[in-house]
């Protein structure tokens, strides 16, 4: 019962405040131990494979993660070796069906499988683009994103086989069986387009774990066809070895992007990522995410009856955990966000550190930005509000080499002129004032955005702002109208996470990681009445004014806030 003088209260709440802010600096992760594998088996690549998809120890068989907005995302991995000549098959065994039941009802095809073949180079969404051939459990194949019926569907406990056959004439053929049964011929390839590339073993999967069988078991599934010879029963001049990655992490190299939204930031990823295939840099940004929850080779947008905010905030979480793991491998990375702010770049550099970590600063003329930023949003809709936009304009600083960057490379204005444009920029968006949604609104709820009048970094250096620091939590006598309207800011695990990209913004008000099925737009207090008189109109006020105006209200009104009770 004793109370603790006010000196060492005082104290103790420094140091408490002293250890959380060190705390939100994620220490270095663990490196994932991966067990040597004799490089003349053929197993699945865990270097040629997407960040979610889980390989087992064996190597044999994987599963791909599917919490939060992950069920929405196909995950593709490919065999470490491939074939450029005879007869050759493997076998894939459909696994269980993982359960998903925070996907909406409407998702199509929330379980399917694509088998095939693909080159070494070929991203990991199978049948999207040309020389990736894939055969769907829904019934279709596909190649360069060209869809058509094929065979039969497929689902849990199906095996399906896998041939190639480069001895037919000058064209390689590629067929497929179910249980055992021919289905025929899927695809055909000339060789001289191949010009001596090798074709793997490719699966892409959604929320279903699968099974290999390159020969190693002592009895496939079912009898290969007549004349086909398992992939791992060729001699070894007879099998191409894949991409092998780094052999420890001074070897791996991240290059962060630095630069607005529709700057040319993914442009120049992918450009740069196909310039130099044998590093095989994996993207990590929102556009890649997206990418990966296609259906029928179709991005989300131009098909989703969904909220489109909704689905852009999964995949900011999906994001967020996908550059956690990717901290835990050798491999080369691209993080493709707007890194705007000093303090972020600190924040989602530091765990990987041990890595050559570069950033890459494209910073166009402004009139360049402008024309970009319009023709981005006539394709593609606009995911970044102009409030957004302005707030990074007003805190943009451009990176330096320093304890977490080797190297700073500018790819348009070098940095003298970037500096000119940045400081006009800065004026720029420091005139522009708070955004609206850090304003008093008249309408029902009151408030919205944070208690304090600072701005909200749409960058995230911290994840999502903790809404329960501006005061609606410290006012235990709140009516029902603004705890509720405070319980779905708190909801949500944004303070767990220490990387977002600007896609996160004031509007994302629901609890994804509980409830990522797409919803409605509701209103905060929708179970409320309006107010019967409005406030008469007033002088233009700080937020902090009227703020504490409302709390005043609350506080000196309760028993009629709160129909008659205490």
């Amino acid at each position: 019962s004793r109370k603790r003088p006010h000196e060492e209260n005082r104290s103790y709440a420094k140091q408490s405040s002293a250890l959380l802010c060190r705390s939100r600096t994620p220490q270095p992760p663990a490196e994932d131990e991966e067990e040597n594998v004799d490089d003349t088996i053929v197993t699945i690549d865990t270097y040629n494979c997407d960040l979610h998809f889980k390989v087992s120890r064996d190597r044999y068989s994987g599963y791909p993660l599917t919490i939060e907005g992950f069920a929405y995302l196909w995950a593709g991995a490919r065999a470490t070796h491939g074939v450029t000549q005879g007869r050759v098959c493997y076998e894939m065994k459909v696994g269980y069906k993982i359960p998903v039941k925070h996907l909406p009802s409407s998702e199509p095809d929330p379980h399917v499988v694509r088998i095939g073949w693909s080159l070494n180079n070929c991203s990991t969404q199978l049948g999207e683009e040309p020389f990736s051939f894939g055969y769907g459990g829904t019934g279709k194949k596909s190649s360069d994103c060209k869809f058509a019926d094929f065979g039969e569907k497929f689902g849990e406990n199906d095996v399906i086989g896998c041939y190639i056959d480069f001895e037919t004439s000058n064209e390689v053929e590629m067929g497929f069986s179910k249980n055992g049964v021919n289905l025929g011929v899927a695809f055909r390839t000339t060789k001289e387009a191949l010009a001596g590339r090798a074709l793997f073993p490719h699966v892409l999967v959604k929320n279903c774990a699968v099974e290999f069988n390159f020969g190693q078991k002592r009895e496939p599934y079912f009898p290969p066809l007549e004349g086909y010879t398992f992939l791992h029963d060729l001699p070894m001049e007879e099998k191409i070895r894949g991409t092998k990655g780094p052999a420890n992490k001074s070897e791996c190299e991240i290059l962060m992007m630095v630069g607005l939204p529709a700057c040319g930031k993914t442009t120049w990823a992918i450009k740069h990522a196909e310039e130099n295939p044998d590093k095989k840099y994996n993207i990590l940004g929102t556009n890649a995410i997206m990418d990966k929850m296609k259906v029928m080779g179709l991005r989300r947008q131009r098909n989703y009856a969904g909220r489109w905010d909704v689905l852009i905030q999964q995949a900011t979480q999906c994001l967020n955990r996908l550059i956690e793991i990717a901290a835990r491998k050798r491999r080369n990375y691209i993080l493709d966000q707007t890194n705007v702010y000093g303090s972020a770049r600190r924040r989602k550099m530091r765990p990987f550190e041990g890595f050559q970590r570069k950033a890459i600063v494209i910073c166009p003329t402004d009139e360049d930005f402008k024309e970009r930023t319009l023709k981005q949003t006539n394709e593609q809709g606009k995911d970044v509000p102009d409030h957004a936009v302005l707030e990074m304009k007003a805190n943009f600083t451009l990176p330096e080499p320093c304890d977490f960057l080797e190297d700073v490379a500018f790819v348009e204005l070098q940095r003298e002129e970037a500096e000119k444009l940045l400081k006009q920029y800065n004026e720029e968006g420091r005139k522009a004032g708070p955004p609206p949604d850090k304003r008093f609104d008249n309408r029902q709820g009151g408030f919205r955005g944070r208690g304090s009048g600072s701005y909200q970094r749409y960058d995230n250096r911290d994840g999502f702002p903790s809404y329960n620091k501006g005061g609606y939590s410290q006012v235990a006598d709140l009516p029902s109208v603004f705890k509720s309207y405070n319980q779905g800011y708190n909801q949500g695990n944004y303070n767990q996470n220490y990387y977002s990209s600007y896609s996160q913004y004031p509007g994302y008000s629901q609890s994804y990681s509980q409830t990522p099925a797409p919803a409605p737009a509701q209103t905060y207090n929708h179970h409320q009445q309006p107010p019967a008189q409005q406030p008469p109109a007033q002088q233009p006020q700080s937020y902090n004014q009227q703020y504490q105006q409302v709390i005043n209200l609350v506080l000196n009104n309760k028993p009629q806030l709160h129909g008659g009770s205490g």
